[in-house]
């Protein structure tokens, strides 16, 4: 089975790439090395190196069908994309959109795209390259991003993104997609459909969100970035380097892990390799992790 069913929707996981990132304690700064280590056998081998103290993260698409659309949650680095800040990811090959076919999705079937937040690995397949020209790669669909980040990342409000992670992320990836009429902003909350509603859940960018899902008896929880790697359920006030707001995104995700394990809500975060889905619970102060809900990945 690659998909699971919560109430009347399904979902599937379409992977880009994984593997690792960068260092642990680059990665999270502020995580005790203590930490790793007592949870070591939890993380290695899918989200931690087994030889190293890389973290290892996946850039994947959740694909969710809803209320009879086609719903794809944030769409990887994507190919040829000239990134500057991170080499690794500049002029990329990989069969993505074959990944997708595997999943019985074809680019025309596509009904709406939600970018979670608008970092160059949320938005990188939103766009592909046709005849010298970036155009978006899902042409029937409506793609849905945060108004607050749109603001943000446009470079004619903030100059600061030349030279930072960001660079030609917007030029290639949204603004396309914007000039194809294709694009809706939306400001604290949306409504998706009668399953799915989408939040602001700022910290990690100002315009980050998730989306909650709540069908039948079932809930679960499109994380987004509030979460990076599983020790972050069992260490929540510790944020990642790409945090722009450490502060805000530590309270966003307390009051996000809060709300899944009072609801029983699968986690399914952006980045998470391997066991790509979890359950958490209350304990003590804080959260442990209850059980893992791996989604096998086309």
């Amino acid at each position: 089975m690659h998909e699971i069913v919560l109430g009347e929707v399904t979902v599937a996981r379409v992977e880009e790439m994984h593997g690792p990132i960068m260092p642990a304690d680059q990665f999270f700064p502020g995580l005790p090395e203590q930490a790793w280590k007592e949870h070591r056998d939890t993380l290695v081998p899918d989200h931690l190196g087994a030889e190293d103290d890389m973290v290892i993260t996946a850039m994947q698409t959740w694909v969710v069908r809803s209320g009879g659309r086609t719903i794809l949650i944030d769409t990887g680095v994507g190919n040829g994309k000239t990134r500057p800040a991170v080499d690794g990811w500049s002029h990329l090959s990989l069969d993505y959109l074959g990944n997708l076919a595997r999943a019985g999705v074809r680019p025309e079937d596509v009904d709406l795209v939600i970018n979670t937040h608008l970092h160059l690995d949320h938005i990188g397949w939103n766009t592909r390259l046709a005849d010298g020209d970036w155009v978006p790669t899902f042409p029937n669909a409506t793609y849905l991003m945060p108004k607050v980040d749109f603001d943000y990342w446009n470079p004619d409000n903030n100059p600061n993104i030349a030279g930072g992670i960001n660079e030609n992320a917007f030029e290639d990836s949204v603004a396309p997609v914007l000039a194809a009429g294709q694009v809706r902003l939306w400001e604290t909350n949306h409504v998706i459909d009668a399953n799915l509603r989408l939040e602001a859940a700022p910290g990690h960018t100002p315009g980050a969100s998730v989306i909650t899902l709540a069908s039948g008896g079932d809930r679960a929880l499109f994380a987004g970035d509030i979460l990076h790697t599983p020790l972050q359920v069992t260490h929540p006030d510790h944020s990642s380097c790409f945090d722009l707001d450490p502060a805000q995104s530590r309270t966003t995700r307390l009051r996000l892990l809060g709300w899944a394990a009072e609801n029983k809500a699968l986690i399914l975060p952006a980045h998470l390799s391997g066991h790509s889905a979890l359950e958490i619970e209350n304990s003590g102060e804080g959260f442990a992790i209850k059980q893992w809900g791996p989604l096998p990945r086309y």
